[in-house]
């Protein structure tokens, strides 16, 4: 049999090297034939994840960089710590350029031969019926607008900006977040030499004569800035699609849930739900089952409660900061700084953000 996936981005081509290394033939449709990923655009990988997609899907030690802690600062408290997180031996998370893992991956599965990379310009209603499995990652086509529109949005009102620093060489293995007065400001090293910046940036009447790359220079306390690239922007919101499924078709990735960039968990949130199907189809391969409709009905029934209640922390992070922001008051970062100075929470802190909903 053959499993169908349609979409160009990162979680396309990881879900299709996943099922590939289980010996599936993967047919993947992309939407565009020249897929440009920007060159800014970063993502953070929890530790245990990094375990999971070297062991199951490619292994990429040698595209990630790894931070061994990250500090957490609120500008209400001004250069005080609101909290910290920081591995004992080993590391935390590690940060990895979009660009550099697409091409590992494009490359793995243009060369492998149970997989096979199309243009989707075939693509039409009675396609439905031409596979037992459809997974669709692509958040444009006829299939998203027509069977996946129900969605529980929430915008946050805000921009993300991305860029990468270039400064002087340091020891450059801690990541900084900063819940600034305009929105929270991430420091991501991606070398001892770089370090990926995203900028979530509430919107605001001067918002237009507002100068991001003079922004993050005012925040920086950390860094001799010796260039920074472009600056690219996009609008924040986050999602949660009401069905996972329709018959024979699989909604994931992006299309399933996004979530704000300040704790860093957006694809984490995917590899989690790469780690269910894959259980799932071992599981029916291992006794003689087809892969059929049926994996999605048992996918939405496992993953759909903790992805709702894992975003809706996010969600809650954000919110409250937003009204410290608003009603000019540091309460909440007085309060955290206060519990995170308890190990045992702080590791459960450490252990969510490691493994997602502890449930």
């Amino acid at each position: 049999m053959t499993v169908c996936i349609l979409g160009n981005g990162l979680t396309a081509l990881t879900l299709a090297k996943a099922l590939v290394n289980h010996e599936i033939n993967v047919d993947v449709f992309l939407s565009k034939k020249n897929y440009k990923i920007n060159n800014t655009r970063t993502i953070g990988i929890a530790k245990n994840n990094i375990d999971f997609f070297n062991k199951n899907i490619i292994n990429i030690e040698k595209i990630i960089w790894k931070l061994k802690r990250i500090d957490i600062f609120s500008e209400n408290l001004k250069e005080d710590q609101l909290i910290n997180f920081k591995a004992n031996d080993d590391y935390l998370f590690s940060i990895l350029k979009n660009q550099k893992l697409y091409k590992l991956l494009e490359k793995d599965l243009l060369k492998n031969k149970l997989s096979e990379l199309k243009l989707n310009n075939k693509i039409n209603f009675s396609f439905l019926n031409q596979y037992d499995l459809i997974i669709n990652c692509d958040p444009s086509n006829f299939i998203t607008n027509r069977y996946f529109s129900k969605k529980i949005i929430k915008k946050y009102n805000s921009n993300a900006h991305t860029t990468i620093i270039k400064h002087d060489q340091i020891l450059n293995d801690t990541a900084i977040q900063i819940f600034t007065k305009k929105g929270p400001l991430a420091f991501l090293p991606i070398s001892n030499r770089e370090t990926a910046i995203v900028y979530s940036v509430y919107n605001s009447n001067n918002q237009k004569d507002e100068n991001i790359e003079q922004l993050i220079k005012d925040k920086n306390f950390k860094y001799k800035i010796k260039s920074m690239e472009q600056i690219n922007s996009f609008k924040l919101m986050s999602l949660n699609l009401r069905s996972y499924y329709h018959k024979n078709v699989l909604a994931f990735g992006d299309l399933l849930h996004k979530i704000h960039p300040l704790a860093g968990q957006g694809f984490n949130m995917t590899i989690r739900d790469i780690q269910i199907l894959l259980e799932i189809i071992r599981n029916r391969l291992d006794v003689g089952l087809s892969i059929d409709s049926s994996v999605n009905y048992e996918f939405q029934k496992k993953i759909r409660h903790k992805n709702l209640i894992f975003s809706s922390g996010i969600d809650l992070i954000h919110d409250l900061f937003n009204m410290e922001r608003k009603m000019k008051t540091n309460l909440l970062s007085r309060s955290i700084k206060t519990i995170g100075n308890y190990p045992s929470i702080n590791k459960i802190f450490t252990k969510i953000a490691d493994k997602g909903a502890l449930i």
